[in-house]
C-alpha cells in the first residue's frame, strides 16, 4: 500500500546553519517525505539558497511576515494529506516521522506531537505537549525537566506545540489557518483551543523524538518575545472568554496575568510586558468580533481538564514559584488535595 503523503513545512528567517542540520535529519527519515517546503521570511544569510540546493521547494515571502503567516502559506501550497510543521532549529531522530505516522493511524486523531528534547542537554525535556490554565497562560509540559517515565506515556491531548508536530491537512480546512495577527508565540495554542472547542483532539507520541535548540531566533525572554506573548494572551481571552465564563474566570485571569508580569519584572522586560498588554487591549474588540462562536461549557471543560493535568504533573516534578502561586491563589483546595495524594 502506498504510504500516506506527508509535506514538511519549515518557516525560515535566517539560521542557515540550523536549517542545514534540520535538512540533513529530514533526509535520514525512515518514512518517505513527499515534499519539503521552506517558507522564507526574507532571510539574508543564504538559508533559502541552501534549501534549494538540497532539493527543497522554497516559497519566498519577501519580508519577515511572521511565523503564522509563513505556515499558512505553506499549508496553502502543500499537497500532502498530513502536514509536518517543523522549526528551523529542530533535529529529528531518523524514525521521528515514522513514529508520528504510526500514531496518526488511530481514529479521530487530528494532530500528533512527539517528545522534544533539548539539543544541548539531550536528557532534558524541551517540550512534550502544551496545556493552558483558566487564567489564559499556557505552559509546555515538562520543559526544563529531566526526561523520565512521566514523559514517556502516550496520551490524548488538546494542544500540540508547532515546534515539531504533524496535522491532518483537513484540520486546517475545517477550523481555519493559524491566527496571523498573533505573528508568533501562542498561535499554536490558539489553534489548539479553537480545535478543542470543536472536538478535534490529538495525541502525544513520546517514542517520536526530536531535538530543539529553542529560542534560536530572538532568545529567551527577549523583549519582542515578551511583548508578543503578553499581547496574544489578551487576544486569546478576547476570542474565547465570554459571558458567565469570563466572570467565573476573572480572578484566575487577573492572578495569571499579574504573576506573569512579576516574571517579566524579574527578567528586566516589564516595559515589554506592559506594551504587549496595551496592544492586546487595543485590539480586544476587533479580536472578539472576528472570533467564532464558542460553547462556554465546552471551553470550561477543556481548560479545567488541562489545569487538572498540570496539577498532576507538577505534583510529581515540582511546581515552580509561578504555578505554585497561581494554584494557591485560584484553587487552593485542588492544590492541597493533589499534593497530599503524592506524599
Amino acid at each position: 500500500m502506498k504510504p500516506v503523503e506527508v509535506s514538511v513545512i519549515v518557516p525560515v528567517w535566517n539560521g542557515r546553519a540550523l536549517l542545514e542540520k534540520l535538512l540533513a535529519s529530514l533526509r535520514l527519515q525512515t518514512y518517505p517525505i513527499a515534499e519539503i517546503l521552506i517558507v522564507d521570511n526574507g532571510s539574508d544569510d543564504g538559508a533559502p539558497e541552501l534549501a534549494e540546493s538540497a532539493g527543497a521547494r522554497v516559497i519566498r515571502m519577501g519580508w519577515n511576515a511572521g511565523f503564522a503567516r509563513a505556515v499558512n502559506r505553506g499549508v496553502q501550497q502543500a499537497r500532502g494529506e498530513w502536514l509536518a510543521l517543523v522549526n528551523t532549529d529542530v533535529e529529528a531522530q531518523p524514525d521521528w516521522l515514522e513514529k508520528l505516522m504510526q500514531a496518526a493511524a488511530a481514529p479521530d486523531t487530528w494532530f500528533i506531537t512527539g517528545k522534544i528534547l533539548s539539543a544541548s542537554e539531550r536528557d532534558r525535556i524541551d517540550g512534550t505537549y502544551d496545556a493552558m490554565c483558566r487564567g489564559g497562560v499556557a505552559v509546555r509540559i515538562g520543559r526544563g525537566r529531566l526526561d523520565g517515565p512521566l514523559f514517556s506515556t502516550a496520551r490524548a491531548i488538546w494542544f500540540a506545540p508547532a515546534t515539531a508536530a504533524i496535522y491532518r491537512a483537513e484540520l486546517f480546512r475545517r477550523i481555519g489557518p493559524l491566527e496571523e495577527s498573533f505573528e508568533s508565540y501562542l498561535e499554536d495554542v490558539e489553534f489548539g483551543l479553537r480545535g478543542a472547542c470543536l472536538g478535534y483532539a490529538g495525541s502525544y507520541a513520546p517514542e517520536a523524538v526530536a531535538y530543539h535548540v529553542g529560542s534560536a531566533t530572538l532568545g529567551k525572554m527577549h523583549p519582542d518575545t515578551v511583548r508578543r506573548t503578553a499581547r496574544n494572551q489578551v487576544l486569546i481571552i478576547a476570542k474565547y472568554y465570554r459571558g458567565s465564563f469570563l466572570v467565573r474566570s476573572a480572578w484566575a485571569v487577573l492572578v495569571a496575568q499579574a504573576l506573569w508580569g512579576v516574571v517579566a519584572l524579574r527578567q528586566g522586560v516589564l516595559w515589554s510586558f506592559f506594551v504587549g498588554k496595551a496592544q492586546g487591549l487595543g485590539s480586544f474588540i476587533a479580536a472578539r468580533r472576528s472570533a467564532m462562536p464558542v460553547d462556554a461549557a465546552r471551553l470550561e471543560a477543556v481548560l479545567l481538564e488541562t489545569e487538572s493535568d498540570m496539577l498532576r504533573v507538577f505534583a510529581q516534578i515540582g511546581f515552580g514559584k509561578y504555578w505554585w502561586c497561581y494554584f494557591l491563589l485560584t484553587a487552593p483546595w485542588r492544590l492541597l488535595r493533589r499534593t497530599s495524594h503524592t506524599r
